[in-house]
């Protein structure tokens, strides 16, 4: 059975955007250090037109090769021409009610019962499926999502977009590893006790 991680970016106090979702603001706490952590240990999490610029576009999934993103997490590549931003994973999809047909034919569309399609989709063969955004599709997933990665970035905002609305609950997690970085970001990932 395949896992759903959800593999976010978060700053310390645990947003993942700002209060309009932005999270343009994460980005200019990159260091090298953290950048070659990325590139060595997650290559299918950077964005296809970034992996050429980091000289790892030929790199292998070693985690990944199917990515979930919501249209608020989709949307910002998608103004900006990146129509397909996974490319070189197997299988993209978006979850949306309001695209009607998907803007590339290498990107698959999720409008009905989105748990449901998560379930089939871990019971196919493959690598994990990331879950990459954002928070209303996290609320959605909660009982879907076997593990947490966590990328904290050493900055405080005070409010903005939660990791998830899913509401209220308990909800066990075991800690399995913990990298600290030169820059201050910590990468803490958790299994999901069931």
């Amino acid at each position: 059975m395949r896992k759903l991680t959800y593999f976010i970016a978060a700053t310390v106090d645990g947003f993942i955007g700002a209060p309009d979702g932005d999270a343009d603001f994460l980005y200019a706490h990159l260091d090298p250090e953290f950048i070659g952590h990325l590139t060595a240990e997650y290559p299918e999490t950077i964005a296809s037109a970034g992996r050429a610029q980091l000289g790892i576009a030929d790199a292998a999934p070693k985690r990944f090769d199917t990515v979930l993103m919501g249209r608020g997490t989709y949307e910002p590549g998608l103004k900006a021409g990146m129509t397909s931003p996974y490319g070189h994973l197997r299988e993209q999809y978006v979850v949306s009610r309001s695209l009607v047909t998907p803007p590339d034919p290498q990107v698959r569309l999720i409008s009905g019962d989105v748990a449901a399609a998560v379930r089939g989709l871990k019971a196919r063969d493959g690598l994990g499926i990331w879950l990459c955004g954002g928070a209303d599709l996290a609320g959605q997933l909660a009982d879907e999502i076997d593990e947490y990665i966590v990328k904290t970035y050493p900055v405080v905002v005070g409010t903005g977009m939660p990791m998830s609305r899913a509401g209220f609950g308990v909800r066990p997690l075991e800690l399995t590893g913990c990298t600290v970085l030169g820059g201050g970001q910590i990468i803490t990932s958790y299994d999901v006790k069931r």
